[in-house]
């Protein structure tokens, strides 16, 4: 038997003051654009919001259906705006951040498991690393070097070949 480890690593910061001045106005764009997520069920209001790399930037927001689990995540709602209005442009970095109408949101959230596996496509597919900024309304910040980090073990179009 042989026993492989798995090394990750993130930077935390206490708030968006501890960001630079991009990155904070990044976190700050995720932030407000949690107020047009479309969540009248979970009362869970999602925002992401990309720096390409060709400067533009997007917002992306969940949105909800009552005929579950037919609802999109922010992060893939962003990807797909960003494939159809700036196909082959990379992302540089997104911020997500989220609003919990029923408690708090205080504290870094992680993207889930289709929405991990949706930006690691993305990145594979035009060959560069997506930074992640996450982030709730207030409280810590994460700031993760590459998305691909949260899938170690992932799955790939080269495990199809």
């Amino acid at each position: 038997m042989n026993k492989k480890e798995v090394h990750f690593e993130y930077e935390v910061y206490d708030s968006i003051e501890k960001l630079n001045t991009e990155d904070a106005a990044l976190l700050d764009r995720a932030r407000k654009a949690t107020a047009t997520a479309y969540a009248p069920y979970s009362n869970f209001q999602v925002g992401a919001s990309a720096l390409l790399l060709n400067g533009e930037m997007l917002n992306g927001t969940n949105q909800e259906n009552a005929s579950f689990p037919v609802g999109l995540c922010a992060e893939r709602v962003l990807i797909s705006a960003i494939s159809s209005l700036h196909p082959k442009t990379a992302i540089h970095t997104m911020a997500i951040s989220y609003n919990n109408l029923n408690g708090k949101s205080d504290h870094p959230i992680s993207p889930c498991g289709i929405c991990r596996q949706s930006l690691l496509e993305y990145e594979s597919r035009l060959n560069h690393p997506i930074r992640l900024i996450m982030s709730g309304m207030d409280g810590e910040v994460f700031i993760i070097a590459n998305a691909a980090m949260l899938l170690p073990l992932r799955f790939t179009s080269e495990d199809m070949k």
